[in-house]
């Protein structure tokens, strides 16, 4: 079962850095920070063709970083804002990250100051 679970975990971590390796993608990111927003409001703060900007948000819904509301007075138009519980994943899992080196890094102080107090 954890397996299973640490697996899973895996491929949405997977799946959202690869939506974020994409600027324009990070650049959405951004945008969307400040508000939710429409497609074509995305696709002119950063020139982008609408073509090209639904392929991109696309994208970051499939990796569950970004999700789209239709409008209520216009069916046709869709809302995008960012998932927040998919970036505390990633978060918690750049923290989990972080915590580990910090580990690493402190029982390799530790090791070289033992090495350079016996030189002495």
């Amino acid at each position: 079962m954890r397996s299973t679970q640490n697996e899973a975990s895996n491929a949405a971590l997977a799946r959202a850095f690869a939506a974020l390796a994409d600027p324009t993608r990070c650049a959405v990111v951004e945008l969307l920070r400040e508000r939710p927003q429409r497609a074509s409001d995305l696709a002119a703060a950063l020139a982008v063709a609408p073509a090209g900007l639904s392929r991109h948000l696309r994208q970051l819904e499939r990796s569950g970083l970004v999700a789209a509301d239709a409008v209520v007075h216009d069916a046709r138009v869709r809302l995008y804002r960012l998932e927040p519980h998919a970036f505390a994943t990633l978060g918690d899992w750049a923290s989990a990250m972080q915590a580990q080196w910090s580990e690493q890094l402190q029982a390799f102080k530790a090791h070289a100051e033992r090495g350079s107090s016996r030189r002495r």
